[in-house]
């Protein structure tokens, strides 16, 4: 099994943090927007911003292991 909190996986951790917490927050909006055909009160840009930062960490957590699983596949190592 492969160490989940290496220096490489934690530098690849904090690069793509930014992005994902990012997307997460987008994804948020545009659910509460589409919420709202439901009764459901919009979430302002500012809230998703913030609740995204702890949501971000999971969603991070996915991807740097999606990654590192592509990186591994592109240099012919077997995923573990």
């Amino acid at each position: 099994m492969k160490k989940l909190f290496g220096p490489t996986t934690l530098r690849l951790w904090l690069y793509l943090y930014p992005f994902t917490a990012a997307a997460v927050a987008i994804n948020l909006f545009l659910l509460f927007l589409m919420l709202q055909t439901l009764g459901v009160a919009a979430l302002a840009p500012l809230h998703a911003l913030i609740a995204a930062i702890p949501l971000g960490i999971p969603a991070t957590c996915m991807t740097a292991a999606w990654v590192t699983r592509l990186i591994d596949e592109a240099e012919g190592r077997k995923p573990s």
